[in-house]
């Protein structure tokens, strides 16, 4: 069904920060209007705050600082890629890349809980 090349492993890295984007981009209405709760109307944002404090929401910011970390490691692999010279490590950068989002996201929730 997929095509060959959609096995490869950097096939992956760019779903993957593609899909991270659009997270982040799914993400900001809500970061906008909790902003405008904190301009606007002090008791809303201390009831929403509150309700932040829920346990489940701990794995949600853990993802969301997830998607950050691998938008931009991907990103920063991206850019490695237009100007530096083509090499076969491309898979392990990208591993890399991978690994250290998860490290950063693991990092946040270790300090959130």
């Amino acid at each position: 069904m997929l095509k060959p090349h959609r096995h490869h492993p950097l096939w992956f890295a760019f779903i993957v920060h593609r899909l991270s984007g659009v997270c982040l981009a799914l993400f900001l209405p809500a970061h906008f209007y909790v902003l405008g709760l904190a301009l606007n109307n002090g008791e809303s944002l201390d009831r929403f705050l509150h309700w932040t404090e829920h346990p489940l929401l701990r794995w949600v910011e853990f993802g969301l600082v997830f998607c950050l970390a691998v938008h931009m490691f991907g990103g920063v692999r991206l850019l490695a890629l237009e100007f530096m010279p083509w090499s076969p490590k491309q898979k392990t950068f990208a591993a890399l890349a991978a690994a250290l989002s998860l490290l950063v996201a693991c990092l946040f929730l270790l300090r959130a809980t």
